[in-house]
């Protein structure tokens, strides 16, 4: 007889909210809600920090280096906007790619960072 993971076991719907935490963009909000409940484990909560530092930083260069490439018309404000982009979407992938594989969701400076914000 094969056997398949349960879709309702609770370690597999916790591994699904941890995906919809890591989404890029979106899931900074229901990062920020479970946060502001002050609800779930220490890891929860540790992805969900992490989740919305992430987010955070991201839109903070995005701004800024959008509001100077447009006012400054400079080709590589534009370029680092994009690479800010790139880069945010891909470490939420490979934070997705962490928590699929079962391993730790660890970024050096970043989950420093996160821990020290409230």
């Amino acid at each position: 007889m094969p056997s398949y993971d349960d879709p309702y076991d609770p370690k597999a719907l916790r591994r699904i909210r941890f995906y919809v935490y890591l989404l890029p963009v979106i899931g900074v909000f229901p990062a920020g809600w479970q946060l502001a409940q002050r609800k779930g484990d220490r890891q929860e909560r540790m992805i969900c920090r992490m989740a919305v530092t992430i987010g955070l930083c991201w839109l903070l260069f995005y701004l800024l280096s959008g509001t100077g490439a447009h006012n400054t018309q400079s080709l590589w404000l534009w370029i680092v906007n994009t690479m800010t982009t790139s880069s945010y979407f891909l470490i939420n992938f490979w934070l997705m790619l962490r928590v699929w594989q079962r391993k730790s969701v660890h970024l050096p400076g970043v989950s420093e960072l996160s821990d020290r914000l409230p």
